[in-house]
């Protein structure tokens, strides 16, 4: 029956069903793009917001679309006036924190990030812009550097005396009485490759005031001064005060934050570091330092012994076995006598792979380090009781390979393949586009190439391009290399430059107010997703001299926040295109000379 009655029903219209399913498409198709403008008008703003919460934390993004970063109005109080001379992570009230073996609350121990310091470091009451160059080799205002510890206990030794509004720089020394002038005259004799460009960098542990350094400047010779925040009052402010490159420092149970063969002569000047105690183990790491072929020159104990053992309240034999014993070490570590004569001694290391092969004895100490240990790991790495030998595929590092100064500046060095993308064709683009960067450096900045600018550093450079473009100018260069970077100080060091590995999260090792320029180029960019932007701008205003300036070249994202927090520390800034134009701008800014009105505790 029931099939009987569907028989009997009507048959619908075949085109009755393509209409409605006709209007059904379009229906849906319409629901489809309404309802996707609406979730596209959502996810906007849903992406805006997550863009501003994540902000902080991602570097620059390539399309010009996104909107620049923007901060909230912030402002940061002065210090006290006890925190003139702050150096964050070689400062004195942290000191009994750390352990007074072998020194080592003289070495960093930076303060957590719970205990960082947001406050604007004053300068001394009656500051005033620096003496320039080269006058300031020879003199400073007192009231810079208004220290007289160090002025009455060394007032023997001529190094400096007050005189006036001004501290007087004689170039006397402990072991140079008649004058760092005849002590370098000396050890010219006795190291001719001094005078031909042979030498070219240098490093003088226990720098005092940094005499000597100063000196070899005149020579053409580029020294890194060394000295720790001690009982020598501000050693290092008062290099940098007089324009002569250094960094504080010292050699106790961490390595110095160089690469291996950086230097061409290393420099004791009776800087009373222990040589032959704990194995040798501060002279191994003069030793990684020091390039093949490179001289070490020690003047003070135990060298002239046999004249000098009275003032040093001793015995003539407890002084030849201290001398002895340094012999041997020096020996071992494959050194050799270079020569000799009154109160110097010099040591040349060998740059014969055939002495270090012979390291390879397990049972000899030092032995020769195992090649797992990398010889340019400088950050925070501990000494190693071991001799790091030369690389025997590296034909072209040692000291008598390298081409003369000024010859070895565009030579591309041979380590240069160890860095990635790096080639001589890699190095020579580099230089050109510095060339032009310089160039229009000097049009936004007049100070740059006179001699109100003379201490700058080149806050996370490549190869040196900006010390290179700049190098007949009267001024120099700190290279920094981030050590998050790829390796390439080396480079920096073959090419007779100096510099130093450092990583921008912490304070730089130098006192406040030591350098004329700052330059960035791309910093924030490259490290925005593990630094603090305000600190390291707190960081540059503590270095940075007041009247100082800023170069920061950066994407369009981070330059409008950098330069309100360049405004909250007290800077004067402007935007200025690249030589190229583009979405990259610079920032041209000017640190203020301001004086403190807080002489409470610190904020």
């Amino acid at each position: 029956m029931k099939q009987r009655d569907e028989k009997n029903q009507p048959q619908p219209d075949k085109g009755f069903k393509i209409v409605p399913a006709t209007l059904l498409v379009f229906a849906l198709c319409g629901l489809s793009f309404y309802l996707g403008g609406i979730f596209y008008s959502e996810k906007k703003i849903f992406e805006g917001k997550i863009v501003q919460e994540l902000s902080k934390a991602v570097s620059s993004p390539k399309e010009s679309t996104v909107q620049p970063l923007q901060i909230k109005s912030i402002s940061f109080p002065e210090c006290s006036n006890d925190y003139q001379d702050y150096t964050p992570c070689t400062d004195p009230r942290r000191w009994k924190k750390y352990g007074f073996s072998r020194l080592t609350f003289l070495e960093r121990h930076c303060p957590p990030p719970f205990e960082r310091n947001e406050c604007l470091v004053p300068p001394p009451d009656g500051y005033k812009p620096p003496i320039r160059w080269p006058q300031s080799r020879d003199q400073c205002w007192y009231r810079n550097v208004p220290y007289d510890w160090i002025n009455t206990e060394k007032s023997n030794q001529n190094w400096l005396k007050k005189k006036g509004d001004k501290f007087l720089f004689p170039g006397g020394g402990t072991m140079f009485p008649k004058g760092v002038g005849a002590y370098v005259n000396l050890m010219e004799d006795l190291i001719p490759e001094m005078r031909d460009g042979t030498v070219r960098t240098a490093i003088d542990t226990g720098c005092g005031v940094a005499s000597w350094g100063g000196d070899l400047l005149d020579r053409g010779i580029m020294t890194i001064s060394l000295a720790p925040r001690d009982n020598h009052e501000a050693q290092v402010q008062f290099a940098l005060e007089r324009g002569i490159p250094a960094i504080l420092g010292v050699i106790s149970t961490q390595r110095l934050p160089f690469p291996s063969s950086s230097f061409d002569m290393a420099h004791c000047s009776r800087c009373l570091i222990p040589w032959i105690e704990f194995g040798g183990i501060y002279l191994l790491e003069v030793h990684r330092i020091l390039r093949p072929g490179g001289f070490w020159v020690l003047s003070g104990p135990p060298i002239n012994y046999e004249n000098r053992y009275l003032g040093w309240n001793t015995t003539v034999e407890e002084q030849r076995a201290v001398y002895e014993k340094l012999q041997d070490l020096l020996t071992s570590m494959c050194f050799t006598v270079y020569a000799r004569q009154d109160d110097i001694a010099v040591w040349q290391k060998s740059s014969d792979n055939s002495c270090y092969e012979k390291l390879a004895n397990p049972d000899l100490y030092p032995a020769k380090c195992d090649d797992s240990i990398e010889p340019d790991s400088a950050w925070y790495t501990p000494l190693r009781p071991c001799v790091v030998a030369p690389r025997p595929n590296l034909k072209r590092t040692s000291l008598d390979s390298l081409p003369k100064w000024p010859e070895r500046l565009k030579v591309a060095p041979e380590r240069i393949s160890d860095v990635p993308g790096g080639s001589g064709t890699a190095l020579k683009h580099d230089d050109s586009k510095w060339k032009l960067r310089a160039e229009h450096y000097k049009k936004l900045l007049p100070a740059l190439g006179t001699n109100q600018t003379r201490n700058v550093m080149d806050m996370n450079t490549d190869f040196g391009g900006l010390a290179v473009a700049l190098i007949d100018d009267p001024l120099w260069v700190m290279n920094v290399v981030s050590s998050y970077s790829a390796n390439t100080l080396p480079v920096i060091f073959d090419r007779g430059l100096i510099g130093t590995y450092h990583d921008w999260c912490e304070a730089f090792s130098t006192y406040p107010r030591t350098y004329d320029l700052l330059h960035v180029d791309g910093l924030f960019t490259a490290e925005s997703h593990r630094c603090q932007m305000k600190y390291v701008l707190l960081e540059m205003d503590r270095i940075l001299r007041p009247e100082g300036h800023a170069l920061i070249r950066e994407s369009g994202y981070f330059i409008d926040t950098i330069d309100a927090i360049a405004k909250a520390v007290r800077w004067n800034c402007r935007k200025e295109d690249t030589e190229g134009g583009g979405e990259e701008k610079i920032l041209v800014c000017q640190k203020t000379l301001w004086y403190s009105s807080n002489n409470s505790t610190m904020q």
